[in-house]
């Protein structure tokens, strides 16, 4: 380990000393990552769990909620004066307003304090009064999350692993490997042609996020802000060159470009963030997966798999130095179980289940507590049921997001056996042989809220009381 990694390690298990001893005298800080996969719903989500804590009608299954011990909930200024606020009232106007809509997606880290007025049971009950517990809410996009696996990985060892799963996707990638089959990586270096690469590259990895595929690193270049038309972010992958390059060479220029985005991207984010976190919820579009093909569903696992092993403490030297504390709980949550009828989730956490337990192991896994679950953390459709083929099924009922019209909908039986659709996945088969599973986009639906109660939402308490609820008692 350098010099560096030593120093910074000691800053972090001093920072963390000094936060245990705040824990235990002082007013505790729970930090709560969140981070999605393809559309999963980041944003709504962190603004529906903040209103449902504030007013927490609506979250029986959050224990805290339901035995009064949280007596009062409310937003603070963030102790992070250089990370922008996520804006909380916006988004919340945008899902409760007279014409309700989607808000725009976060596309940058930030982050929101909640503080939480909180009553102790148990022994320390007896002590004194109630406490105040800070929930700080990170929000940062997944594509950095998987950013991570980079740090392990050599350009050379990068590049054959791109170039394979492109081969494998060749309707996407087909513009991006011709212009490879002409590109020679000993040739001197071109700012033009790393510009042109570096292009062609960014639109392949647009069209695999947009087609519901998972693996899309390098993150920044989907999501790059402020870095845009930077060194760091212009580079690709490359066929071998046979043998050494030379000085000067393509090769060499895109080599040293691919190290100075782990240096000056990835350790930095993770440094300043990621090292930080408490609890970690990851928010995945099973079902746009589903719908997408066995290909979807197979980086989806691997997905997964990645993220556990980022959460693995002592995985390398590197990451051992920045991670002072171990994430206590990870949870893996399929977003929009609203577009399902009620019979049909168990399946969907099944599915889920199953994708844990296979990332699981094959991420060699012994660090927090997991789970998966199936949520909405927004409700915005209704159930029915419907006569169709001589019997009744469960339908939902919400406004397309396409034109506003009212229409029910049923999207097909997912099987009760997760492994129906994990099999296909796992062979390489590309496209399902006996169902197609359909998906549907509906808008937000008006709604007019209680006094006391929160936006409507499918197992949001569940979902706050596995990453929140021991530390609220």
């Amino acid at each position: 380990m350098g010099i560096g990694n030593i120093a910074d390690s000691i800053a972090r298990q001093v920072e963390r000393a000094g936060a245990e001893a705040g824990a235990l005298f002082f007013e505790p800080v729970i930090r709560l990552g969140v981070t999605g996969l393809s559309r999963a719903g980041k944003t709504v989500f962190i603004t529906s769990l903040v209103a449902n804590l504030m007013d927490r009608g609506r979250m029986p299954q959050l224990h805290a909620a339901a035995s009064g011990a949280i007596r009062a909930a409310w937003l603070q200024p963030q102790p992070d004066d250089t990370v922008p606020r996520f804006d909380y009232e916006a988004h919340l106007a945008a899902l409760t307003g007279p014409t309700p809509h989607w808000p725009q997606s976060t596309r940058h880290v930030s982050q929101l304090r909640l503080s939480l007025k909180v009553q102790p049971a148990g022994l320390i009950s007896g002590l004194g009064g109630p406490r105040t517990v800070h929930l700080d809410i990170v929000d940062y996009p997944g594509e950095w999350l998987l950013d991570l696996g980079l740090l392990d990985q050599s350009y050379a060892g990068w590049s054959e692993r791109v170039l394979a799963r492109a081969a494998a996707r060749d309707g996407l990638a087909a513009p991006l490997r011709a212009a490879l089959d002409a590109t020679d990586p000993t040739a001197p270096f071109s700012e033009t042609e790393a510009q042109t690469l570096a292009g062609g590259y960014t639109a392949y990895l647009d069209a695999a996020r947009a087609a519901g595929l998972s693996d899309c690193t390098p993150g920044r270049f989907l999501l790059p802000g402020e870095m845009a038309g930077s060194p760091a972010l212009t580079f690709a992958p490359l066929p071998p060159p046979g043998g050494r390059a030379p000085r000067g060479s393509l090769w060499r220029e895109m080599e040293r470009r691919f190290d100075a985005y782990k240096a000056q991207v990835i350790k930095p984010f993770f440094r300043a963030h990621f090292a930080r976190i408490d609890r970690q919820v990851v928010l995945v579009d099973a079902l746009g997966a589903i719908h997408a093909g066995p290909p979807a569903v197979a980086e989806l696992e691997t997905a997964m798999t990645d993220i556990l092993a980022a959460f693995r403490p002592g995985r390398n030297s590197w990451l051992a130095s920045i991670l002072g504390k171990r994430v206590e709980r990870i949870l893996f949550a399929a977003t929009k179980a609203d577009h399902l009828h009620h019979e049909q989730h168990p399946r969907l956490t099944a599915f889920m289940e199953a994708l844990l337990r296979r990332a699981r192991d094959r991420a060699d896994f012994a660090g927090a507590t997991t789970a998966a679950m199936s949520i909405a953390a927004l409700r915005a459709t209704v159930e029915e049921t419907r006569p169709h083929g001589g019997a009744e099924v469960g339908c939902v009922r919400g406004r397309l997001l396409e034109d506003g019209r009212q229409a029910a909908f049923y999207p097909g039986a997912l099987p009760e056996d997760p492994n129906v659709l994990l099999a296909p996945a796992r062979e390489g088969a590309p496209r399902w042989l006996e169902a197609d599973y359909e998906i549907m986009s509906f808008a937000p639906a008006p709604m007019t809220l209680r006094q006391g109660e929160g936006p409507p939402h499918i197992r949001l308490d569940r979902a706050a009381e596995f990453l929140l609820g021991d530390r609220l008692g």
